[in-house]
């Protein structure tokens, strides 16, 4: 068959079809020229076209499993993968019609609840959100409107109130003091201390301190804060000025790993000053983004102002999530990993995850010219730097020509006033295997060597994206 008609030099519709429809699809002259779209076609294309020209635009993103800078679950069986193909078109929020999801979802929030020792587990409020950051909005909220009413009943001001945490805090909890009028106080870092102690922790705080954010896994370096001793703090601040600040837990990442590898580590519902505690099912509860999880210790701990009832799905059931319509297969996902796992599974996981992540540290520390900053004993997750005097190249460039080679090592500066610490850090999740880490140690260290004897300079200049793309 003629590609082009030789009198009028056209392409044949029979060609033309044949390029769109058969074996060779998408790799036709019509196809390799067709650019991106940025407003809505005109007409409908075919499922398998569209889904074609999607898919491989998808090919040009980063390999998941190589993506060292992301908390987030990258690696699922393929059986929970399928519940979640299952139950892609289930609706959370329509409890009645999907009545089973919501009981999945309730006895997730009771494992949590005995996981992270509430004394009264039955009496523990908790939903399922979109993530640790709307989980971590609630919680907020919650304390300011806990704070509120402790005013009004005293005949006092509500005017606007306060909030302290570290200054290494996720950017969740200065959109919550953003969003919701409250005055942030972050804790600077010191050379050494690079997230919130009991040391500097009451110089804060006040009267109009609604709360104060202790965080179980920073994401700067992969620590624990140390709760207890910032609980302790408060307790003598309370002894000393009569103000009793309550804590919530921002356990993201780490409320799904200490209580598996650090179960002696006071940090949860057994400190009476603990409210609220969140963490990432999309994180070490392995589950595909997003799901979080909000549970505060009763239901004092939640004021009802911020419970709705919704009956215009069927039935009557109560709602206290910022968003409404959300998926269930998360929570499908979350049920079957736990039901999967149990607790001998999900320390099994951890202690991989914690073996490997040490493990890499260790070599990286032998591997001039870098320094640890945290060795991935808390958080499976460790941050490394250039020791102080290197010159000739960044932990930017580093991290550029690692992500030449697939690996997403992310680079960044620590808050002022120890912004001049640059660092690199890799996160270790279920999926990353000691081969893949011996992949990237042998990756890091030709790269190092590299710039070690070329600089800076040899780190190609990378061109912005253009408009079109």
């Amino acid at each position: 068959m003629p590609l082009f008609d030789t009198d009028t030099d056209v392409m044949t519709d029979a060609r033309l079809d044949l390029l769109t429809t058969g074996p060779g699809a998408g790799h036709g002259l019509t196809e390799a020229l067709l650019p991106p779209v940025d407003e809505l076609p005109v007409v409908a294309s075919r499922p398998e076209e569209a889904g074609r020209r999607v898919r491989d635009e998808l090919l040009l993103d980063g390999n998941a499993q190589l993506n060292l800078a992301t908390f987030t679950t990258t690696w699922m069986e393929p059986q929970a993968r399928q519940l979640m193909a299952e139950t892609a078109q289930k609706n959370l929020a329509d409890r009645a019609e999907y009545r089973r999801i919501t009981a999945m979802e309730e006895r997730c929030v009771r494992m949590l609840a005995r996981l992270w020792h509430a004394p009264h587990p039955e009496q523990v409020r908790g939903c399922a959100t979109t993530g640790s950051s709307e989980a971590a909005l609630l919680g907020g909220l919650a304390l300011k409107r806990r704070w509120q009413a402790r005013r009004r009943a005293k005949g006092q001001d509500t005017g606007r109130p306060n909030i302290v945490m570290g200054a290494n805090v996720q950017v969740c909890w200065k959109k919550f003091a953003n969003y919701f009028d409250v005055e942030p106080r972050y804790v600077p870092m010191q050379p050494g201390r690079y997230h919130l102690t009991d040391h500097a922790l009451t110089a804060y705080c006040d009267d109009r301190t609604i709360g104060v954010v202790a965080v179980l896994g920073s994401t700067f370096d992969g620590s624990y804060e140390p709760v207890a001793d910032i609980c302790l703090a408060l307790d003598g601040y309370r002894a000393a000025t009569g103000t009793d600040i309550p804590v919530h837990v921002d356990g993201a990442s780490g409320a799904l790993v200490a209580p598996f590898l650090d179960p002696g580590l006071l940090w949860d519902f057994q400190l009476d000053r603990i409210a609220s505690i969140n963490t990432s099912g999309h994180k070490y509860g392995h589950v595909f983004p997003g799901l979080g999880w909000a549970l505060w210790r009763d239901a004092a701990a939640l004021p009802d102002d911020l419970v709705f009832e919704v009956d215009y799905l069927g039935g009557r059931s109560p709602s206290f999530t910022l968003n409404f319509s959300r998926p269930a297969a998360h929570v499908v996902a979350q049920y079957y990993t736990f039901l999967r796992y149990g607790h001998e599974g999900l320390r099994d996981l951890a202690l991989r995850c914690r073996a490997t992540a040490r493990a890499l540290a260790a070599r990286i520390e032998d591997l001039a010219p870098y320094q640890l900053i945290t060795d991935g004993s808390q958080l499976p997750a460790f941050a490394f730097r250039l020791t102080p005097g290197t010159t000739g190249f960044t932990v930017f460039d580093v991290s550029e020509l690692m992500r030449a080679r697939g690996w997403q090592l992310p680079a960044y500066a620590f808050p002022a006033p120890c912004q001049d610490i640059r660092v690199l850090r890799v996160v270790v999740r279920a999926g990353f295997t000691t081969e893949l880490a011996r992949l990237f140690l042998a990756d890091l260290t030709q790269v190092t060597q590299y710039l070690r004897t070329r600089g800076a300079d040899a780190v190609p200049s990378l061109p912005e994206p253009s408009a079109a793309t």
